[in-house]
């Protein structure tokens, strides 16, 4: 078995010009294959991040977002004095009610307008929210018509930096500083007053409310209480849990078309590595029953094409999972379906995804080196020296 492989690997690229498009096609179907896994990834990750496992998070019962859930401040006096929530030295519970609402500002890129979240919310949202660091000026007044922004809006929009001004809610906001939130999607915002921005859009409500439990909180008890009080319609959720739901539908969408033209262009690949492989069975019958004389039966031989075919679809793989990592480095942008509003992504690649890039090399390989290895084993030793 082992000169068999040796066999195998010797000959995999012993036609050189189809052995190359061959790896060259697998490699760019596998390319595909990862660009749509880790843009997909990409975006799951940036909004789960986006929550805190200490943290919980209240909506309007049976709101799929923050946009449409309307929680009027009666709401907030109720769950912010449950004994679950963290507080501070002074008693002062760990808890911030926060408006959200959607302006439009223009793309650097191409100068289109897209929605843009603005969220409004107090001094607590940086308390439940450490990741959150300014790193340009400094953080907004309360009170006051100043702004702060993520580094992504900083980055891509026009007017967005730091010492500009936006308009909107009929006024005009002076931005007074830029913040980083590793990489989530708060990044992607702009932080207001809660106040000023309920009062700008003549909004008394809240969106949302989010708080710090308590470690070793039971949260489906927690969960239980709140959602039970006659006095409140709100469904009560992980942070972490709600952000990765506003990602469900776009990802599930990219990775059903990504998937469809992934396996389209993966018809093309197995094709070229078929029509590679029945070539090497025509050039190599002598060699073929050669191996037969040596006393390699049928089983043997269909092993080392396949093998053959495996490993010239193993180094397109780890090609194309080679070229789609360097996607890591690129950052796009594009609308939620489940908000509305523009987000800021990279694509990540992961473990799971380079396992599933292989795996799926592999397949191609196994799918078109098989019909070539059954006819190279059907080879009969006498029409081999016949070939001679």
């Amino acid at each position: 078995m082992p000169l068999l492989v040796s066999y195998s690997l010797k000959n995999a690229f012993a036609r050189k010009l189809t052995g190359t498009l061959t790896v060259a096609g697998i490699a760019l179907v596998v390319f595909v294959f990862c660009a749509v896994l880790m843009l997909a990834n990409g975006l799951e990750q940036t909004l789960a991040d986006t929550g805190s496992d200490k943290n919980v998070i209240a909506v309007r019962k049976s709101a799929n977002t923050e946009l449409v859930s309307i929680l009027v401040r009666a709401d907030a006096d109720i769950i912010k004095s449950d004994p679950a929530i963290v507080r501070e030295a002074d008693g002062t519970p760990r808890f911030t009610g926060e408006v959200l609402a959607l302006i439009g500002l223009a793309k650097k890129s191409d100068s289109n307008i897209v929605n843009v979240n603005v969220r409004g919310g107090s001094a607590a949202s940086f308390l439940v929210r450490p990741a959150v660091k300014i790193v340009q000026g400094r953080a907004y007044r309360p009170g006051s018509s100043e702004i702060i922004v993520g580094s992504k809006v900083a980055k891509g929009y026009w007017g967005a930096g730091q010492g500009e001004h936006l308009t909107f809610g009929g006024r005009d906001w002076t931005i007074v500083g830029v913040f980083e939130a590793a990489g989530s999607g708060f990044e992607s915002e702009v932080w207001v007053d809660c106040d000023q921005l309920g009062a700008a859009f003549n909004w008394p409500t809240f969106s949302s409310l989010t708080f710090q439990i308590a470690p070793g909180t039971d949260f489906v008890a927690l969960k239980n209480r709140l959602e039970s009080d006659q006095r409140l319609t709100v469904e009560i959720m992980p942070e972490r849990e709600y952000y990765r739901k506003q990602s469900a539908s776009f990802t599930t969408f990219i990775k059903v078309l990504g998937m469809f033209i992934a396996i389209v262009f993966s018809l093309g690949a197995v094709v070229g590595a078929m029509i590679t492989m029945y070539g090497a069975v025509a050039n190599r019958t002598i060699e073929i029953g050669t191996l037969r004389a040596l006393g390699f039966g049928r089983s043997s031989v269909l092993f080392a094409f396949l093998a053959e075919s495996l490993f010239i679809s193993g180094v397109g793989g780890l090609i194309g999972i080679a070229l789609a990592s360097l996607l890591r480095f690129l950052e796009i942008s594009t609308t939620n379906f489940d908000t509305f509003a523009e987000i800021a992504f990279s694509f990540k690649m992961s473990p799971q995804i380079a396992l599933q890039a292989i795996i799926f090399s592999l397949l191609m390989g196994l799918i078109g080196g098989f019909l070539p290895a059954v006819r190279a084993a059907r080879v009969r030793i006498v029409d081999a020296l016949k070939a001679r």
